[in-house]
């Protein structure tokens, strides 16, 4: 510190007015803070405008492990370790030229001969009334390992003792960023399992021999893992995930589920039991750039759900066909409803023909979806989303209005040939609706006969039917309506029901007339399967359509045998109403 001098005239015993000023030295204080300095057990150091320590105290040289005089003149950023990272160096040097107050940092110290020393908190400082600057260290080793022990037991599953989910999102969005920057391979990979069976090995054993075989799927894993460096972590339950930074292609994260496949295939011993245990494994590697952490973890979990649905203990590699097809498959799902209320629903309508005589006897009325994203979709593509989601109940009651609309309009435009329009009903009409009031209410408001209306029902959807479905049925016959089994043959094929069941007509499907094709080797068994049919159903009363008929040689046997009418390309392809229209009153109906 400078020493300063106060001048001034004194009054007293000794001193006059006017008389020569006396200069008066105030008490050093140079020399209590040079006191205090050496004294403090905090380590501390005067730096110059350059860099270089002036003093340090002997607190400092313990901490660094060398005598303080020896510090006198080396640049403080050295010991401290403020060169290593420019943000910090540039605020060092800022506070040096007095253009900022204060740093204050955390540093790794470096103790005399290079060797790598504690964790510090380094704090810099100008001193008042000079252009040095005062450097204090303080050991803060204890609060940092704290610290770390704190976050590994909050990163970290305590069954397992592998990363937890935190962990694992902190260390895959890490990767993402670094493989993103161009650093490594630029790729990432990721194999995401869970163990088949193991909720019935918790329950019967009991949740202690549930994570002790979860420690020993955590050892085998981290043994398979360990090669290449992966991260393995427990991401809750028995689900766990094998993280692949800078993957070398699909071949690498292949092999790395197989090890795991083949690693758990081991039985275990846990608590006096031998435990046989299989996973499931979504694998998915793919470029880091653009990918982010969430829609990874999205493709690697509807890979590992295609891996159980597949038949689980297997892995399963993203396949983005699949996925894009699963995704198209949730956008119908989720539309459908609407779709009915905007209208978005066509029907076209495949003749019915007599083989006797080519006339067209009725239509079979086939739903077209015209979705304004997907163009024209089959019935294929939507018809089992529908009866899943329980919109085939409003889906179903629109189809049968606009046929039996549509019916009524040709009854109309040619009184003299009326046809029947056949409608497929699913089977969750029957359960989940009124269908009788609903076809009455229709019918009324149409004002279609009855008997110009046929209902197409699968077999197994009127197999077994009792109760509330054969009463609905019979009520539908009573009324006039015909009743269809499609498909028939394709099913149970049990003929019993067919004397309980008001059945008018059986429609023979299309494997059977397949094998009446003329350019494959006439199967003398199908024949003769269908020739029996076709006697049983006319004895009891019952018609027989024959479907996918392609030919004029299968139409020809078919007709030979007794079929009533046939359906399929070799008439017509389902068709707009207008061409139907065109096709009533010709005198057969060809290709």
């Amino acid at each position: 510190m400078r020493e300063r001098a106060v001048s001034g005239t004194l009054d007293g015993q000794g001193g006059m007015p006017g008389s020569t000023p006396t200069v008066v030295t105030q008490r050093n204080e140079s020399s209590d803070f040079r006191a205090a300095f050496n004294a403090a057990q905090l380590a501390m150091a005067v730096v110059g405008r350059d860099g270089l320590v002036r003093s340090a105290n002997h607190a400092l040289g313990e901490l660094l492990g060398t005598d303080p005089a020896r510090l006198a003149g080396d640049p403080a950023a050295d010991f401290t370790g403020l060169r290593e990272d420019p943000r910090t160096w540039s605020a060092y040097r800022e506070v040096l030229l007095g253009r900022r107050a204060r740093l204050h940092c955390t540093r790794r110290l470096k103790r005399h001969g290079g060797r790598q020393g504690v964790w510090a908190e380094v704090i810099v400082t100008p001193l008042p009334d000079s252009c040095d600057t005062l450097l204090s260290v303080a050991d803060i080793s204890d609060r940092r390992d704290l610290r770390a022990r704190l976050r590994h037991l909050r990163m970290h599953d305590p069954v397992t003792r592998l990363p937890n989910r935190s962990l694992f999102f902190e260390r895959l969005t890490t990767a993402l960023t670094t493989a993103a920057d161009g650093r490594g391979s630029g790729r990432i990979g990721l194999c995401y399992l869970d163990l088949d069976g193991f909720k019935a090995i918790n329950d019967t054993l009991g949740h202690r021999a549930g994570d002790r075989l979860l420690g020993a799927v955590a050892r085998r894993l981290s043994e398979c893992a360990a090669p290449g460096g992966h991260l393995v972590a427990r991401l809750g339950g028995d689900e766990f995930a094998l993280l692949v930074e800078n993957s070398t292609g699909t071949q690498q994260l292949v092999d790395l589920a197989g090890c795991v496949q083949a690693a758990l295939q081991r039985p275990f011993d846990v608590a006096g039991h031998r435990l046989a245990v299989s996973a499931s494994i979504g694998v998915v590697e793919r470029p880091a750039a653009g990918t982010h952490a969430t829609e990874l973890m999205q493709a690697a979990d509807t890979t590992l759900y295609w891996a159980k649905a597949d038949g689980k203990a297997r892995w399963t590699l993203f396949d983005p066909e699949r996925n894009a097809h699963r995704m198209t498959r949730q956008a119908l799902s989720s539309t459908l409803r609407p779709a009915v209320e905007r209208n978005e629903f066509v029907l076209q309508y495949q003749p019915l023909v007599g083989l006797g005589d080519g006339v067209v006897r009725g239509v079979e009325a086939l739903v077209r979806w015209h979705h304004p994203q997907f163009g024209m979709l089959a019935p294929n593509r939507f018809i089992g989303l529908a009866e899943e989601t329980g919109a085939i109940v409003p889906l179903g009651r629109w189809v049968l209005a606009t046929a039996c609309r549509q019916a009524r309009h040709w009854q109309l435009s040619h009184p003299a040939e009326p046809i029947v329009v056949s409608v497929n009903v699913a089977v969750r009409q029957v359960w989940d609706s009124d269908l009788v009031a609903d076809v009455a209410a229709i019918l009324t408001e149409t004002g279609l006969p009855p008997r110009l209306l046929q209902l197409e029902l699968t077999e197994s959807a009127v197999m077994g039917s009792a109760g509330r479905p054969l009463q609905q049925l019979q009520q539908l016959s009573d009324m006039g309506v015909a009743i269809a089994i499609d498909d028939f043959g394709t099913g149970y094929s049990n003929l019993a029901y067919l004397s309980r069941l008001p059945v008018s007509t059986l429609k023979l499907d299309g494997s059977f007339v397949r094998g009446f094709h003329s350019e494959e080797p006439p199967n003398p068994a199908d024949e003769t399967i269908v020739e029996a049919l076709v006697q049983l159903a006319h004895r009891l009363g019952i018609k027989v359509t024959a479907e996918c008929v392609e030919s004029a040689e299968q139409a020809e046997r078919l007709g030979r045998i007794g079929c009533d009418t046939g359906q399929g390309w070799f008439y017509s392809r389902p068709v707009p109403p207008d061409t139907i229209s065109a096709l009533l009153g010709a005198p057969g109906v060809r290709p």
